[in-house]
């Protein structure tokens, strides 16, 4: 069995906190009993034995500085054998280190452990590199998560983990995910996680610390204040036995009002004043209590010597434990002068009895810093970088001091700061990333370094702040003189103005860079690769923004024998893939460029911008959904973790729009929602137009008019940009609402504007965008049928030269309504067959509505009920119940029934369904209704079969429209 050592940075579990019964200690001797906690030591047994039982649980032990969280804890450990307690203490500065909590976690364990212990907790020497930081991240923050969960599971194996977080909330973020992670995975490796808190300390709301601290697994215990009874078993233990006047008791507590950290100091002066725990000295002990801890810390460290004052500013700034040769460093003192020190700092009560330095109590330490001015931290903190960075701590230890400093001398913090950084993004924590960057930027000017410290400060905001990366990107771009470098910050230039539309980034700036680029590369000839990835971009941001295009782009001679070999030739290959898709070429010839830019796809970032856009795009407009489904899975797990909150963004973007071409209604919609919050998260969220378009299209096929014209109202009184190739995909759903208002001429000024944008942009396929057949439709309406059949067949003739199944059946639908007679339903019946072939489920829907009409009015009911019922049980399993609507009541026309909608489902089909709808996990439905989980896996994939659906989060809006369904059946 490993050892049991519940340890942290500051080391083991300090005797100071000893509180098992039996042993007392006066205050002189820095050991105080633990009083009055038996509720709280009671609950903490009871939660610990759901956890030994195989139950995750969580304990937030909150309560105010000094009450006693961190006695209560160490005293429970001490008494309870049946854990492996780890232990670590957060603080504001370690929010800079990423993992920092998890590395104080287990750095003393392995240190400590002998040689096969440390082999059997360090499973491979990826680990071994990670957890004691002796190295650099070996992977992406998912690899690291995984290998510390496999610390976690192999010691727990043998015994339940105690996982003590005190002062959690400071920790760092990685640290945090790192948390939930273990509990999700608790019941194959037991571990009990108690976070210690000051009462409502918290900082903004975290979804991860939502999770971890959720009431169906965390059980909340609040310290307060000790009574009277209480007070007088403390001063029993000070006066070593002697029964104290309860008066005297009642003046100190409510002099105190029973606060342990208030109480100890007023014992301790009260005794070291010679007081004695009788009536006739409680009007002295009022003169003795201090007003604040604060003023009774500075009190004390009044009466220290220099040398103590000066050592409680090191271990303030350096860090509880730090070793006392790096303490000796940066006061300048011996070691001997300032173990001299330590034993003055334990005398008055500010250090604990251990070997190694530390402070009784954090509000100690936030004291000694108070007690500091500005410009006197400023240069302790440039001489603890100093002190570390030569002592060999970690870059991250170091930069963390360089960031509450004024700048240094040297050339050696910069270096420091870079190397941080990078850091910091290998561990996915890009905000702490940009901090050091910018104390990099502060440092002294070195000519050399500012370019590329720019350009990894651009790459670190542009995971969450487009407009801040493409000002540095600029900056960058002037100074920097190498191809790569310059390449790089082409690129993520670039892919800002992307992530930032209508942000003022300037892009005739933007072009004109791009432009000399080509040309230097042109001249030079000696980086062909430079000169394709800057052709590629001008060609990108041309057709981003086709308003300002000066020329159309030129395709290379050679694009025939490009191999797709190189990044830059992927991406022109995808950029002339796409290019064929808007300009209606076959789909076979599309695919085919495809192939050759597609392979070997690596992970999303600014350095491949924009091949997987140009991919992703080209595969949703091919109806090819399952690729681009398996491409979305890869680029979520490859930005997962990282913090690239826009690169996030842009995903959830593309799964919307994936969703919502799959006919998946509520999921296109809550999707987007998402997409939209994350990039506000970061400021103006990416791809906002094409978001706002999609959840209007959503919204009008739910039915809720009034919600898309919200949306619609709520987009900036500028309106969408002009120049942006999202403005025309906007104007066609914007179309859809005027048009469900009853605005129909409005509704097809929009369309035929919509027109105009994309023939600017040399976008002619009707699969980007069959605006034609929808203004057909339109002047079907008003009556105009030789207008909307020109329209018609002129899309019919574009959808069949570019071979998509769905943008044929689409117009082959709008031909059918503008046809008469039998030639309708012989290009309706066509329509909804072409369309069965493919993922367009909304769009076979329609066709389907369509056609049960025209066999309806020809006389056929029986083919019409067919039709018709098929059309509605597809509307219900996309969730568009408006759609729906409109079937069922066709379908009533006809004689026919929809059906009995929930009644389809048997009763515990329904039961289930009902709260898997509410949100309910699986096991919270098995544990409510008393059956096994199989029982409820059964229950919902009957469900889902029978309603049309694929999972659940399309659950409500099915039910809804069942049961709609089944009352109008009625």
């Amino acid at each position: 069995m490993p050892p049991r050592l519940p340890t942290g940075r500051s080391g083991p579990v300090r005797e100071a906190d000893d509180v098992t019964s039996g042993r007392q200690h006066g205050p002189g001797d820095g050991h105080w009993p633990l009083i009055g906690r038996d509720d709280e030591l009671a609950s903490l047994d009871a939660v610990a034995g759901h956890v030994v039982t195989g139950r995750p649980r969580v304990v937030l032990l909150e309560g105010p500085a000094g009450i006693g969280k961190s006695a209560l804890v160490s005293a429970w450990c001490r008494t309870d054998d049946r854990f492996l307690a780890l232990r670590a203490r957060c603080h504001p500065r370690e929010e800079q280190t990423a993992f920092g909590v998890v590395r104080q976690l287990f750095q003393p364990v392995i240190a400590s452990a002998g040689e096969e212990a440390r082999k059997a907790l360090l499973a491979d020497e990826m680990s071994a590199r990670q957890v004691p930081g002796t190295g650099p991240a070996p992977g992406g923050p998912d690899t690291m998560a995984a290998l510390l969960t496999g610390l976690v599971q192999r010691p727990s194996a043998q015994q339940p983990l105690l996982l003590v977080i005190d002062d959690v909330q400071w920790i760092d973020p990685p640290s945090l995910a790192w948390l939930v992670r273990c509990l999700r995975y608790a019941d194959t490796c037991p571990v009990l996680i108690v976070a210690v808190t000051p009462t409502a300390d918290f900082r903004s709301p975290d979804p991860l610390l939502a999770e971890l601290l959720h009431p169906s697994h965390c059980r909340t215990i609040s310290l307060g204040p000790l009574g009277v009874l209480d007070v007088q078993r403390l001063a029993q233990a000070v006066w070593n036995g002697e029964h104290p006047d309860p008066s005297f008791c009642a003046t100190c507590h409510a002099t105190t009002n029973g606060h342990p950290l208030f109480l100890r100091a007023v014992l301790h002066h009260a005794r070291l004043g010679g007081l004695r725990p009788t009536a006739e000295f409680q009007d002295r002990l009022r003169r003795v209590s201090p007003p604040t801890l604060r003023r009774e810390i500075r009190h004390r460290l009044s009466q220290g010597a220099p040398e103590a004052v000066g050592l409680a500013q090191a271990l303030a700034l350096l860090g509880d434990g730090s070793p006392w040769h790096l303490l000796a460093a940066h006061c300048g003192r011996g070691e001997a002068v300032l173990r001299a020190a330590a034993s003055d700092l334990r005398g008055l009560g500010l250090l604990r009895a251990d070997t190694a330095p530390s402070f009784v109590h954090e509000a100690v330490r936030d004291t000694v810093l108070e007690t500091m001015s500005a410009e006197e931290l400023g240069q302790q903190q440039a001489s603890a970088a100093h002190v570390s960075y030569l002592d060999g701590r970690s870059d991250e230890e170091v930069a963390a001091h360089l960031l509450a400093a004024d700048p240094v001398q040297g050339t050696w913090a910069v270096p420091v700061l870079r190397r941080a950084a990078d850091e910091a993004l290998r561990r996915g924590a890009p905000d702490r990333a940009a901090s050091s960057l910018r104390c990099a930027l502060r440092q002294p000017p070195q000519a050399a370094e500012k370019g590329p410290v720019l350009l990894r400060l651009a790459v670190a905001t542009s995971c969450c702040n487009a407009v801040q990366a493409a000002s540095y990107a600029t900056g960058a771009l002037e100074l920097l003189t190498d191809a790569t470098g310059r390449r790089e910050a082409l690129s993520l230039l670039t892919s800002c103005l992307l992530l930032a539309p209508g942000s003022g980034v300037a892009r005739s700036e933007v072009d004109r860079l791009l432009g000399e680029e080509h040309s230097r590369a042109e001249a030079q000839g000696a980086d062909r690769e430079l000169e394709l990835r800057a052709g590629v971009l001008r060609s990108w941001a041309e057709y981003e923004w086709p308003t300002a295009r000066t020329a159309a782009p030129t395709p290379p001679a050679d694009l025939d024998h490009l191999l797709g070999r190189t990044p830059a030739e992927r991406q022109l290959l995808a950029l002339h893939a796409f290019s064929a898709l808007r300009a209606g070429r076959p789909a076979s010839s599309v695919r085919a460029l495809l192939d050759r830019a597609s392979g070997n796809l690596r992970v999303l970032s600014h350095e491949t911008f924009p091949l997987h856009y140009f991919v992703a795009q080209s595969l949703l407009h091919l109806d090819e959904l399952g690729t681009a489904d398996r491409l979305r899975v890869q680029l979520t797990q490859g930005i997962a973790g990282t913090g690239k909150r826009l690169l996030e963004g842009s995903v959830a973007a593309f799964h919307a729009a994936s969703a919502l071409r799959r006919g998946d209604v509520t999921e296109a919609l809550d999707t987007a929602q998402k997409a939209l919050d994350l990039g506000r998260a970061a400021g103006r969220p990416p791809y906002a137009t094409t978001l706002d378009a999609i959840r209007i299209d959503a919204l009008l096929l739910q039915g809720r008019v009034d919600a898309a014209e919200h949306v619609a109202a709520g987009r900036p009184t500028e309106g969408p940009d002009q120049g942006a190739w999202e403005t025309p995909l906007f104007l066609m759903s914007l179309a859809a609402l005027r048009t469900a208002q009853g605005d129909i001429r409005t509704g097809l000024s929009l369309l035929h504007e919509c027109g105009q944008h994309l023939d600017a942009a040399g976008t002619v396929s009707p699969a980007v965008s069959p605006w034609r057949s929808r203004a057909a439709a339109g002047h079907l309406a008003l009556g105009e049928t030789a207008t909307a059949g020109e329209l018609v067949e002129e899309e019919l003739d574009l959808a069949r030269r570019c071979e998509i199944p769905r943008a044929v059946g689409t117009a082959l639908r709008m031909a059918g309504k503008v046809a008469s007679g039998g030639q309708r339903i012989e290009l309706l019946s066509e329509a909804t067959s072409v369309l069965t072939a493919t993922p367009a489920r909304l769009e076979l829907s329609c066709a389907l509505h369509d056609l049960g009409g025209a066999l309806l009015h020809r006389g056929d009911i029986a083919g019409a009920r067919r039709t018709l019922r098929r059309g509605w049980t597809l509307a219900v399993g996309c969730g568009a119940t408006a759609l729906a609507s409109r079937l069922r009541q066709r379908l009533r026309d006809a004689g026919g029934r929809a059906g009995k909608g929930s009644g389809l489902l048997t009763p515990g089909e329904e039961r289930v369904s009902a709260l898997a709808a509410q949100g309910h996990s699986n096991k919270e439905i098995a544990e409510r209704l008393v059956v096994s989980l199989r029982a409820v896996e059964s229950h919902l994939t009957g469900a889902y079969r029978k309603l049309g659906i694929t999972g659940r989060y399309e659950l409500a809006a099915a039910l809804a429209a069942s049961a709609t369904a089944a009352t109008g059946a009625g």
